[in-house]
């Protein structure tokens, strides 16, 4: 027996687009895996043991900041960076769903080859 699920909106499709895409890079995704530590870090730190740029790695963290995956703060003379979970969690849900929805797709499509 297939159960009802709610199917993805047009406005949750498009508020998790720019988390998809932020972490679409080889490099965003090392630099959420090291913010998410738990402790901020300045772009000097997250430049450490890379052959990237400072400039570089300004950039990567500018769009994870547009997707509001990771916060900067200023403080003195240095910006400090931190791992926000919220947007990882919505996406979390998001495929959940999509998730779900497949199962009930397929147990739809056994039952009617079993019938």
């Amino acid at each position: 027996m297939s159960r009802k699920l709610r199917s993805p909106n047009a406005h949750s499709v498009r508020s998790q687009a720019p988390v998809f895409a932020a972490l679409g890079d080889e490099t965003r995704l090392a630099l959420v895996r090291t913010l998410s530590s738990g402790r901020p870090h300045s772009i000097t730190q997250l430049t450490t043991g890379s052959r990237l740029t400072r400039q570089a790695i300004t950039k990567h963290l500018r769009v994870l900041e547009g997707a509001g995956v990771v916060h900067g703060m200023r403080t003195g003379r240095e910006s400090l960076y931190t791992f926000d979970p919220k947007p990882l969690d919505e996406l979390r849900d998001y495929l959940d769903l999509v998730s779900a929805q497949w199962d009930d797709a397929l147990a739809r499509l056994k039952s009617f080859v079993e019938d």
